[in-house]
């Protein structure tokens, strides 16, 4: 919906870019706006943007007034408009958000103790990773609405969608991507367990943190172990997830084989995302620069064919795929090589200039615009 900057509010989430005098927006699409923003849009004296119908928190978007007396007859028309957008039928984001703000009262349940609702957890994640099955490119923005104060109930969400997507990707069956989904939001329950202190706190963590911290998969395999609509191996994920391939995880720094393919995909999905959300002492990578420092930097710690899924899932990009750069230029992949899936070959927009990303290594994607 298109509002003006007076009522804008922190929190609220661009739906479209913000354009300045360059090619690049002054603040791209699927931020959520701060304090910080709104200095930006004064600054450059922007008067309208266009925002989602729901805020970051779930909340649905309410202007602070509809009109005063020295609101003009155009203002009145946006703000009726306005009204329509917001009574009209959800969407993904609206979806997404409100399926965060359920996942944080379960959270704040099990803080106090209150048994897990598996359930519910099928209710919140089901839907979502059905809604991008049917449109791939939803993906793509799942990381933008996190925010640092919100992650640790966004997190799960997104590990769940993800882990049930790659998944179904390598090939398993209904029954099993659906048990996926589950342990993927249920991976971090037992951080529920953790000093609320732990969790808020603003700086790295010390060493005896740290080892809280890590208590969080013993403490979360203890919460589901006696739940019958889990099954053993997405119960054993649960307390695996962070086991690394070459023997460098935790709890028992198991190698190999001995990890079960549920833990390593949950594995491989929890650090994407977190790699590429804002986080409370971490900034947000962009997805592609993210992927390649999986496969190069992370060599190792899985096993290539979880990491080989990853790539085919997030980053093969169909031919026409409009996408932005980290130059700024907009442009469409024409062309993707089968061994370098985060790399393609771009055609930049008003030009015939052809990019081999893969011959660019400072070059590289910073959004997939569909």
């Amino acid at each position: 919906m298109k509002v003006y900057r007076e009522d804008v509010q922190t929190g609220c989430i661009l739906e479209e870019d913000i354009m300045g005098m360059t090619s690049n927006p002054i603040i791209p699409k699927n931020t959520v706006l701060n304090e910080e923003h709104m200095k930006i849009l004064r600054a450059f004296n922007i008067t309208e943007i266009t925002i989602e119908n729901t805020k970051a928190d779930g909340q649905r978007y309410r202007p602070k007034q509809i009109q005063s007396p020295a609101n003009t007859s155009d203002r009145d028309q946006t703000a009726g408009e306005s009204l329509l957008e917001a009574s009209s039928q959800t969407g993904f984001i609206d979806t997404y958000l409100k399926s965060v703000g359920e996942f944080k009262k379960e959270f704040i349940n099990w803080q106090s103790g209150t048994p897990i609702n598996i359930a519910k957890m099928r209710e919140i994640t089901l839907p979502l990773i059905q809604s991008i099955e049917q449109n791939k490119y939803l993906l793509y923005s799942l990381n933008q609405y996190t925010t640092k104060k919100e992650y640790i109930y966004h997190h799960p969400v997104a590990v769940s969608i993800l882990s049930a997507l790659l998944g179904k990707k390598m090939g398993l069956k209904s029954g099993q991507v659906n048990q996926l989904a589950l342990a993927g939001v249920l991976a971090d329950c037992g951080m529920a367990k953790v000093s609320t202190h732990i969790l808020n706190k603003e700086k790295p963590l010390s060493e005896n943190e740290f080892q809280e911290i890590k208590l969080h998969t013993a403490n979360g395999y203890k919460m589901v172990k006696d739940s019958p609509l889990l099954k053993p191996e997405a119960k054993l994920a649960i307390f695996q997830h962070h086991e690394r391939f070459d023997g460098t995880g935790y709890p028992t720094s198991e190698k190999s084989d001995r990890i079960h393919l549920y833990s390593q995909i949950i594995g491989i999905a929890d650090v994407f995302h977190a790699m590429t959300s804002e986080r409370i002492y971490r900034s947000r990578q962009p997805i592609f620069k993210v992927l390649d420092m999986i496969s190069r930097d992370l060599f190792g710690k899985f096993d290539i064919k979880v990491v080989d899924a990853l790539m085919k899932l997030v980053g093969d990009l169909d031919i026409g795929t409009a996408v932005r750069l980290s130059t700024g230029d907009y442009g469409e992949v024409v062309y993707t090589k089968a061994n370098a899936f985060t790399n393609p070959i771009v055609k930049l927009n008003n030009s015939e200039e052809l990019l081999d990303l893969s011959q660019k290594k400072d070059i590289y994607i910073t959004e997939v615009l569909g």
